[in-house]
């Protein structure tokens, strides 16, 4: 694919593709000791919850107000009382998330290949670009597509056709890269091509009527299986 398609468009989700949520179990231990990794769990389970139930109801908020919301869920179901200031810098840390392991020698490689590359995130602009520099990661991103300014989320089918005309790049060589399967048979609704990053190896993609392109268990996989794609 890529030397046929030199300009081919990868589109990656960022939180939970390349950014690694579940790191805040590191920093949720404190205040909630062995029920931090529950915690960092249901944090991310609410927070996407939460996303699906704004696009729905159109009374959107902003990413980063799912994710406050969403910790102070954690915190009353689990019966543990966080100060604001605790709360506050809980959020800090979640702006300074790592990247996964494979992710900079991935893009690295699929930039070597011709790829466009491009993020596509639930996230504010400000804060996706904030957790890619931190990573170290962001040179390799042409563009950033962020909901925030059509205000709704994924997988509303408006976000994959805002993501193609911000990309200024013909559908059939749009490409999306996520490891959140709700996401991919989002994007194959909209009939773009996609890929689902496996991972965690004990999660399902859902049996439903879409089915990704391609499944990987990690971004190193991507390269190889994008150029027998075709």
């Amino acid at each position: 694919m890529p030397d046929e398609r030199p300009n081919a468009v990868l589109a990656f989700d960022v939180y939970g593709t390349l950014i690694d949520p579940f790191h805040m179990e590191e920093h949720l231990r404190s205040h909630f000791g062995e029920k931090a990794k529950e915690a960092s769990e249901l944090w991310r389970s609410k927070q996407i919850e939460y996303s699906f139930r704004r696009a729905l109801m159109r009374r959107y908020r902003n990413f980063d107000t799912c994710t406050a919301q969403a910790l102070r869920f954690v915190s009353a179901q689990l019966g543990i009382s966080l100060s604001s200031e605790a709360q506050e810098k809980l959020l800090s840390k979640y702006q300074q998330l790592p990247a996964y392991p494979d992710v900079a020698g991935a893009l690295e490689e699929l930039a070597a290949h011709g790829f466009t590359i491009a993020a596509c995130s639930n996230g504010t602009e400000s804060a996706v670009r904030g957790l890619l520099e931190h990573a170290g990661v962001l040179a390799q991103f042409s563009k950033i597509v962020s909901v925030d300014p059509i205000r709704t989320f994924k997988p509303d089918p408006a976000v994959y056709e805002y993501l193609v005309t911000q990309l200024d790049a013909p559908r059939e060589l749009v490409c999306l890269i996520s490891s959140n399967p709700f996401d991919v048979i989002g994007a194959k609704a909209c009939g773009l091509r996609a890929a689902w990053v496996q991972r965690d190896p004990k999660r399902l993609f859902d049996p439903w009527e879409f089915e990704p392109d391609m499944v990987v268990h990690g971004l190193a996989e991507l390269t190889g299986k994008l150029k027998s794609l075709g």
